[in-house]
């Protein structure tokens, strides 16, 4: 009985240990993290640059813990090191444009959500591909004043594979990105008119990206439909578009009025990304 309490009470320590150790990575995840956020502040401030000894000094922490951050940093662009001391690197400028660039954005595209509003006096939105979650968001709505629409609040989510604007921003994405999506996520059916069927679904997308509308009749939402248009960034890649949400009786009735409105207000919209990044470009 000895001999079994003394081989328990050795194995304690270490079941101790094991249990704590996801909670020690965290604390040193997070150290890491905090550390990073500070070094990106030091050198924010500074034009000249700061050296290794500075920094350590003005964060609280050892060289030894900074230097590896740093190599990191300076190694994929986020920062230089030059002469002993080390800067903000092009990566992070970029960083910092392409952040106020999101934030500019739908406020630039407002007026024209507004006037597509006015036209179609159906609901229009704003939608935006949620890279993380894999789904479409709705960034910016303006609801119809007909007593009977179609409209959801400013930050709903709807699945790629069978919303209008989901089934648009799926077909613009690179061929890679469409494979894993098929791959890794559910295909449920919502309605009983949701394609689930990947093949079909493969040949859907195709016709998206050579019309350039998708249309959604009823596929999320029973009774609804939905026509939606790409918003192609500087570089030709999408990550945002027009939606138009109505009806489903209705916008049978008005699909080819509609989608030339939407045409015409998608050609409005195009210009601004690559508004934004010409000022960008100027400014460094």
């Amino acid at each position: 009985m000895r001999s079994l309490r003394t081989r328990l009470a050795r194995r304690i320590p270490s079941l101790r240990r094991a249990e704590e150790s996801p909670t020690i990575a965290e604390g040193s995840f997070a150290r890491s993290a905090m550390r990073l956020i500070a070094l990106l502040e030091a050198l924010a401030k500074s034009e000249e640059g700061v050296s290794l000894a500075e920094l350590s000094g003005t964060i609280g922490a050892p060289k030894s813990s900074l230097l590896g951050i740093l190599r990191s940093m300076v190694a994929g662009g986020y920062m230089e090191h030059l002469h002993g001391l080390y800067r903000l690197g092009p990566r992070s400028f970029r960083l910092a444009a392409d952040i106020l660039a999101i934030r500019r954005f739908p406020n630039l595209v407002r007026p024209i959500l507004q006037d597509l509003a006015a036209k179609s006096t159906e609901t229009v939105f704003l939608v935006v591909l949620d890279d993380l979650a894999q789904r479409c968001s709705y960034a910016d709505v303006i609801e119809s004043a007909n007593p009977v629409r179609y409209t959801v609040p400013t930050g709903t989510s709807r699945p790629l594979y069978s919303s209008a604007g989901g089934l648009m921003l799926l077909a613009y994405q690179d061929i890679g990105w469409v494979d894993a999506y098929l791959r890794n996520t559910r295909l449920e059916p919502l309605t009983p008119r949701t394609m689930t069927d990947p093949i079909q679904l493969r040949e859907r997308l195709a016709t998206i990206r050579r019309e350039g509308f998708a249309i959604s009749l009823g596929e999320t939402i029973p009774g609804a439909a939905g026509l939606a248009a790409p918003i192609f960034n500087a570089d030709g890649s999408v990550t945002a578009g027009l939606l138009i949400g109505t009806p489903l009786d209705r916008f049978e009735e008005r699909m080819p009025e509609l989608k030339r409105l939407l045409h015409e207000a998608t050609t409005r919209v195009a210009g601004i990304p690559q508004a934004i990044v010409e000022e960008q470009t100027g400014r460094n």
